[in-house]
C-alpha cells in the first residue's frame, strides 16, 4: 500500500527529523513544502519552542535562515519503517522532552464500548450480547452528555440498577476526567514507523485522536494527531493492567506534525476537529471510522486544567492525548467479536486542519527497539554545541 504524507493545509507546521549526519534529531519547520532545520541554541528541541511565547513566530521566522533538509514528501516516503535505522533521514515523533499523557473514556458515548470490554473480561465472543443490553437500556441518552452534569449522574444511576456499573462510568461522566501516561518522554514514534502491540493481546485496535501540545505553564500552543493504540482484552481483564496496556514498545504514535497556533489555527479549531480512520490489511479488510471532537463530554481545556495544575506540574510541557469516539464494532473475523489489528496493518488518522498519520502495525517485539533516550539526547546537543 503506498503511504503518502498529507499536511493540513495552511499553517505553522513543526516536526522533528533523524539527521544521519549529526546522528540525532533535527526540529524542523515545514516551508513551501519543504523540511527546514531550525534547531539552534534559543530552541535546540521542541520542548523549547514551546516554551516561546510565540512559538510560530519563532518557526516562521527561522524557516528563511535555517537549513533546507529536502521535500516533506520525499523524506516521507524514506521513512516508511526507518526507525531504528540510524542512516537514514527520517521523520520522528514531533515531541521529544515533553511527558506523553492520556485522557480516556471523555466521549460518553464511546464509553459504552470501555463497559463491554471489562464485562466480557477480554474475552470478545462475549461483547455482542453486552452491546445489544446497553443499547436497550440507554438508546441514544449518550448523546451531547456532558460528564459531571446532573443528567450524567441519572445515566450513571440507571446503568448501576441494571447491574451494569463499571469503574469506566466513574471518569467517563462522572466529575473527574481520567489521566494516565501513555508513554516515556522521546519514546512516541512519528509518522510511517511501525506501531507495536503488546504479543499478549488477542483483541486491539487503534484510537484516532488530537494530541495537544501544552507548555510547561499549562498554556496549549498546538495539537497533532495520535494513535494511543489500545489492547482491548488485556485492559477488559483488569483496569489496573492499564498501564501494559497502553505503554509498550511503539505503541505511541504521533505526529506527521504539531500544528502551532496562530492567527489562523487555536483552540476552537481543535473543538471541532474531525478525524477520519482508515485501517487497510493485507488480507485485503478495510476499516474505515470516525471520531468528532465536537461530541467530547469534556471540554479540551478542562482537560488540560485536570491534568496541569497546583496539584501536577511538568516543567518540560507535556502532550495529551484528548480520547476517541470511534469504537471498533465491526466485525472482522468472527461474528459479534467486532474488530483486531493484524500484523501489516496500515492506519491512517486524518484531519483536514492537521494532516495525517500513517503507520504500519507489528507486534512490538518486532518493532526497532528504543534505545536514543534523555541522556543520549543531551550528549547529542552538547556534541553539536547546541546546549
Amino acid at each position: 500500500m503506498t503511504q503518502r504524507l498529507h499536511v493540513g493545509g495552511e499553517g505553522t507546521f513543526v516536526t522533528r527529523l533523524w539527521r544521519p549526519d549529526v546522528a540525532g534529531p533535527a526540529l524542523c519547520v515545514l516551508a513551501g513544502g519543504v523540511l527546514v532545520d531550525i534547531t539552534s541554541r534559543e530552541a535546540p528541541t521542541m520542548r523549547d519552542l514551546l516554551e516561546m511565547d510565540d512559538p510560530a513566530g519563532f518557526a516562521c521566522d527561522r524557516a528563511s535562515s535555517g537549513l533546507a533538509l529536502g521535500d516533506a514528501e520525499a523524506i516521507a516516503a524514506g521513512s516508511v519503517e526507518a526507525t531504528g535505522q540510524p542512516d537514514k533521514l527520517h521523520f520522528l515523533a514531533p515531541n521529544d522532552l515533553q511527558a506523553v499523557k492520556a485522557c480516556g473514556v471523555t466521549f460518553a458515548r464511546s464509553m459504552v464500548e470501555r463497559v463491554i470490554e471489562e464485562k466480557a473480561a477480554g474475552d470478545p465472543s462475549k461483547a455482542l450480547a453486552i452491546r445489544e443490553r446497553c443499547q436497550v437500556i440507554i438508546g441514544d441518552s449518550l448523546r451531547d452528555l456532558k460528564a459531571g452534569s446532573p443528567a450524567a449522574a441519572r445515566v450513571k444511576e440507571t446503568l448501576i440498577a441494571e447491574g451494569l456499573w463499571s469503574q469506566y462510568l466513574e471518569v467517563g461522566i462522572g466529575p473527574d476526567a481520567e489521566v494516565f501516561t501513555k508513554c516515556q518522554p522521546l519514546a512516541s514514534v512519528g509518522w510511517g514507523a511501525s506501531v507495536g502491540l503488546h504479543p499478549i493481546s488477542r483483541w486491539n485496535n487503534p484510537e484516532p485522536e488530537v494530541v495537544l501540545a501544552v507548555d510547561s505553564r499549562g498554556a496549549v500552543k498546538g495539537a497533532a494527531l495520535g494513535n494511543d493504540v489500545n489492547l482491548r482484552d488485556v485492559e477488559g481483564r483488569s483496569a489496573l493492567l492499564l498501564g501494559k496496556a497502553k505503554d509498550n514498545n511503539a505503541s505511541c504514535a504521533i505526529g506527521p506534525f504539531i500544528r502551532l497556533f496562530d492567527a489562523g489555527f487555536g483552540i476552537e479549531d481543535v473543538r471541532s476537529a474531525e478525524l477520519d480512520l482508515t485501517v487497510e490489511g493485507e488480507d485485503g479488510f478495510v476499516l474505515n471510522g470516525k471520531s468528532s471532537m465536537k461530541e467530547i463530554s469534556r471540554d479540551p481545556l478542562d482537560l488540560v486544567a485536570q491534568t496541569r495544575g497546583r496539584h501536577h506540574q511538568y516543567p518540560d510541557g507535556f502532550l495529551l492525548f484528548m480520547g476517541t469516539l470511534f469504537a471498533p464494532t465491526e466485525d472482522r473475523d468472527h461474528p459479534g467479536e467486532g474488530f483486531t489489528h493484524k500484523a501489516g496493518d496500515v492506519v491512517t488518522i486524518s484531519s483536514a486542519g492537521l494532516g495525517a498519520l500513517t503507520n504500519t502495525v507489528r507486534l512490538a517485539t518486532q518493532c526497532p527497539e528504543w534505545t536514543f533516550g534523555t541522556a543520549a539526547l543531551m550528549r547529542n546537543l552538547a556534541a553539536r554545541d547546541l546546549i
